[in-house]
């Protein structure tokens, strides 16, 4: 975050206008949240994930068991059926 002065960035109606709540503090503007991302989409960590579960559904049906998904992705059995029942829907 970069710190900006508002006498430089804002009309000077506004900038009145904002005086008169505060002066002399920093203010945080939030983003619209129409620009705001969504939680992985700017790291990736999202894209990883679904291929990770794309796999795991594929495995899957291609007969690997819980068992062996579990030990493969370090996920507990509870949490790989519930990839594999999303997964499954997802496709459907």
């Amino acid at each position: 975050m970069q710190y900006k002065n508002a006498k430089e960035v804002l009309p000077p109606s506004l900038l009145k206008e904002m005086q008169k709540y505060i002066q002399g503090d920093l203010i945080y503007i939030p983003k619209a949240k129409s620009e705001r991302a969504g939680w992985g989409e700017v790291s990736g960590s999202r894209a990883l994930i679904a291929e990770r579960n794309e796999e795991i559904f594929q495995l899957y049906i291609n007969g690997k068991s819980l068992e062996e998904l579990e030990r493969k992705f370090h996920l507990s059995i509870d949490s790989i059926r519930k990839i594999i029942y999303k997964m499954r829907n997802n496709h459907v």
